[in-house]
């Protein structure tokens, strides 16, 4: 019988510690460049690794931008989840979304919010194969199935893809109107009243 040696708790630790200072250069030097223009040696010397032990941890650069995206969209249910846990009407549902959303943009600065926007849509990302797999839809569909309920929207609305129509259009608006003014103010508050609008019962 061959024994298959155990991996040292200690060693995991190191592993886990080592990935997170390589992580944590990444994301300063896409913040201060983008990531087409982040320099990987610049990276690995700033977390004082060797080059090799960037691509052990992450193949590509693209590999970074998705660490971050998981993070942030686990972040993001989990604060929404924690919105919904106490009764909420429609509009303070878009409204936390759009309040949610532009809280990542400002921690992550306009640069690098737009390089994981560019990547959440890039062809060449891989492709989760079930909506299910986003979970602020999955929120976005229970509250607004809840809404339903209550009379608020039509009953015959399509809420799986009004969820995606509300989350593509935020996305949009941020991408093309960058920081925060009062004209996106305004244009955000106008894109939810009409999306609020179009899910009322006629």
């Amino acid at each position: 019988m061959v024994r298959v040696p155990e991996k040292s708790p200690g060693r995991e630790a190191q592993r886990l510690e080592t990935r997170q200072r390589v992580f944590d250069a990444a994301i300063a030097e896409f913040r201060r460049l983008g990531m087409g223009y982040a320099d990987i040696g610049a990276i690995v010397a700033a977390a004082g690794v060797a080059r090799s032990t960037f691509y052990f941890h992450f193949p590509t650069k693209e590999h970074v931008l998705a660490a971050l995206e998981r993070g942030e969209q686990e972040q993001l249910a989990a604060e929404l989840a924690q919105f919904l846990a106490s009764p909420r009407q429609l509009p303070d549902l878009l409204g936390e979304v759009v309040r949610l959303v532009t809280g990542i943009e400002q921690r992550l600065g306009a640069v690098l919010f737009r390089d994981v926007l560019a990547f959440h849509f890039s062809p060449t990302r891989p492709r989760d194969s079930e909506w299910t797999s986003y979970p602020i839809v999955v929120l976005m569909v229970e509250a607004l199935e809840r809404a339903r309920d209550r009379g608020e929207i039509h009953p015959e609305a399509d809420l799986r893809h009004s969820a995606f129509f509300f989350l593509l259009g935020l996305y949009a608006i941020l991408a093309a109107v960058q920081g925060p003014t009062s004209d996106r103010a305004t244009i955000l508050a106008n894109f939810a009243a009409t999306v609020l609008r179009g899910l009322e019962p006629r």
